[in-house]
């Protein structure tokens, strides 16, 4: 096993120093003021369900934006919410003539439906105007110059789809530390990865295609057996059928913030319900990733039950894990810096352990695929 933990430690290494090279590699987006181009016509589409508490805010964000209120539309799709949240919306539409709702509820008469969300933005897009599709999430706050920069990129960039970054807006409490570290880890692999080509990876909280594309593509015919996926398994679709066309737009004024789950057992719903989707990646070179960051987060995990008969492997345990937590820290540091969150890095040897015994656990029970989502028991 400990030959085994040591040749997992050589491919973790490499996996994470190419992360590295191509992060550092990728430019800001820097948008060209000078040359004109058609302005694009925006669909904003926002999945809801019972969020009260955050609606309003995330569309008023947006409505303050500087993009021309002429050149896009917004459509809350309402997930059979238990408070408020249609009721906002409502509100809200009546005082801005582009701001619409939609209720999941009048449209669906299959109850063994699992992916809701995707059938929510399937809906919205039949009823769209726009020529481009932007998702975010209910919980969001989104940048003054979002659709500003989505606009300049996709009118220099031939794409169909447009990835860009999201971070999480922490408190001080070690659980919302932990996640944003995690999360903003994440994102920058995210960010390297589909900046070189590599992977098909991003997050719906901001992410946008072109919707003729969607449709070329069947929407997500094919992956609408899987509740969770309406972002990367749809990314994977589209790369297959348009290669080289997937863009990362790499800007601090494109960076959506939203909010990490509000306690441990709702966050590992949350990334058991991300895991769940694994088994349905076509992308070789992700699948491969997720294989030996798993087994060698196991490795670590299950090593120390070896301190029973080997007293010794405890001080290899930790020399591991303190290699482990510098070659991250290789990656993670430019990255803390692009969103500003360099002050979090005081908390990433500490959390270590945590990390391991989180991404074993989360692993085993998104294969599993059973989880519970905002009142939703999925399998």
């Amino acid at each position: 096993m400990i030959y085994c933990t040591l040749f997992l430690a050589l491919l973790y290494t490499g996996i994470i120093l190419a992360y590295r090279y191509w992060f550092m590699r990728l430019p800001v987006y820097v948008p060209k003021e000078d040359v004109l181009t058609p302005p694009v016509f925006f669909t904003v589409i926002i999945p809801a369900r019972n969020e009260e508490q955050h609606i309003a805010a995330c569309l008023q964000s947006i409505l303050n934006g500087t993009y021309s209120k002429d050149q896009y539309e917004i459509w809350v799709v309402d997930d059979h919410s238990a408070d408020r949240t249609p009721f906002i919306v409502e509100e809200i539409a009546q005082q801005y003539h582009h701001v619409h709702l939609l209720k999941l509820a009048d449209h669906i008469a299959d109850p063994a439906l699992v992916a809701y969300k995707k059938k929510a933005i399937e809906l919205a897009v039949a009823k769209s105007k726009g020529d481009w599709i932007v998702t975010t999430d209910a919980d969001c706050r989104l940048p003054n110059e979002w659709l500003s920069l989505f606009n300049n990129y996709i009118g220099q960039h031939d794409v169909v789809m447009v990835a860009a970054p999201v971070i999480f807006q922490e408190n001080e409490s070690v659980n919302s530390i932990f996640q944003t570290i995690d999360f903003m880890t994440l994102q920058g692999i995210t960010a390297a990865a589909v900046g070189a080509g590599v992977h098909a990876m991003c997050n719906g909280a901001n992410l946008a295609y072109e919707k003729k594309a969607f449709m070329e593509v069947n929407g997500f015919a094919g992956i609408d057996h899987k509740a969770s996926g309406d972002d990367m398994l749809l990314m994977s679709k589209l790369k297959e059928k348009f290669p080289g066309k997937i863009g990362f737009l790499f800007h601090p004024n494109v960076v959506v913030t939203t909010y990490p789950m509000p306690g441990w057992k709702a966050f590992i719903n949350q990334r058991v319900r991300w895991a769940s989707k694994s088994s349905q990646y076509k992308d070789v070179s992700i699948l491969a990733v997720l294989v030996v960051v798993y087994l060698w987060n196991l490795s670590l995990f299950m090593l120390p039950l070896l301190g029973c008969w080997y007293p010794g492997i405890w001080l290899f345990v930790m020399l591991l894990i303190g290699y482990k937590a510098l070659i991250e820290f290789s990656f993670v540091i430019p990255v803390a810096r692009f969103f500003k969150k360099i002050d979090l890095l005081n908390w990433f040897v500490v959390l270590q352990p945590l990390h391991i015994t989180y991404m074993v656990i989360a692993g085993w029970l998104g294969n599993m695929s059973r989880y519970t989502w905002k009142g939703r028991k999925v399998k």
